[in-house]
């Protein structure tokens, strides 16, 4: 498993040298423990995982807690967690690379506060990439260790590459409190 920092980049494989073709991208956070006056105070966070594709610069399809799987089946969510509680991942997405539509080039993974919380609010936030099969084996990790004062977070992207796929780590905090506000955003970083 690699541990991302902002920036950086990893291939997709396991220790095998082998090339996993699908994916769960996980998130899961924990409302911030302290908060207000003498750490009281703290709202209940609802954040969600969105998985935003683009073919050629433009907004192909989108997988969000209102809109499940994107046209072609290739991006599916797997339902909304409106707390961070529970151990684990808290949302996450489900991405079948053989399925994605040709032309799409880059897949967004973004988190947002649906009711408009600064992302300062949150604890112990990360994302993972798991292969999706028995195995389950993490592939990467990107902790989200600092305070985003936005209320929406661009977390990684998979960046198609020929044949293959690679994860970017961005971690650039954004304006966006659903996945279809952040489309301005994701576009000025293309």
């Amino acid at each position: 498993m690699i541990e991302l920092s902002k920036d950086q980049e990893a291939d997709l494989t396991t220790e095998d040298g082998a090339h996993p073709r699908r994916l769960r991208l996980g998130i899961g956070w924990d409302k911030s423990r302290t908060g207000g006056f003498i750490g009281t105070g703290a709202p209940e966070i609802d954040l969600d995982a969105s998985a935003i594709q683009f073919a050629d610069g433009k907004l192909f399809d989108l997988a969000f807690y209102n809109n499940l799987s994107t046209r072609d089946g290739s991006v599916v969510h797997q339902g909304d967690n409106r707390s961070g509680s529970g151990a684990g991942d808290d949302e996450s997405i489900l991405v079948d690379l053989d399925k994605v539509y040709a032309k799409v080039d880059r897949i967004f993974l973004l988190v947002s506060s649906y009711a408009g919380h600064s992302l300062e609010w949150t604890d112990n936030a990360y994302c993972r990439v798991v292969t999706d099969d028995e195995a389950a084996v993490e592939l990467a990790r990107f902790r989200l260790t600092f305070a985003v004062k936005e209320t929406g977070l661009v977390i990684a992207e998979l960046v198609r590459r020929a044949s293959d796929w690679s994860l970017h780590a961005i971690g650039v905090g954004i304006p966006a409190k659903i996945p279809t506000e952040a489309v301005p955003a994701l576009q000025r970083l293309l």
